[in-house]
């Protein structure tokens, strides 16, 4: 598929799909003519890619976690494998931190709840 559908699929812009490419994020393959032709997994691609930049991740992150995803094997690098794993703990410290702060919201709303007539 070329670019536009690509964007139009997954709601990214033909301007992030090329910066995604420009940091070595997603894969294209170039016509004869120059235009970028993408496959079908580059769908599900740019989904998980989205995903971890809501998440909080730099490019670079993802990029060096990029082996882990390719090719996950024993011969995965240790650093790439080391980096997965941080990032996950990261996430998992700052979803208890977004639990805390809503269950800390919801005592507030319960508590303006009862006093209100």
């Amino acid at each position: 598929m070329r670019i536009g559908e690509l964007a139009d699929r997954t709601g990214v812009s033909v301007r992030s799909l090329r910066y995604y490419e420009e940091q070595g994020l997603l894969e294209s393959r170039r016509s004869a003519g120059g235009h970028r032709h993408y496959g079908e997994d580059s769908v599900e691609r740019v989904a998980h890619l989205r995903q971890l930049y809501a998440a909080g991740l730099s490019s670079a992150t993802i990029v060096s976690m990029l082996p882990c995803w390719n090719s996950p094997s024993v011969a995965t690098s240790d650093a790439a494998f080391a980096r997965l794993v941080k990032e996950r703990d990261k996430l998992i410290a700052h979803i208890a931190e977004l639990t805390h702060t809503l269950d800390s919201l919801n005592g507030i709303i319960d508590r303006n709840r009862a006093a209100r007539p």
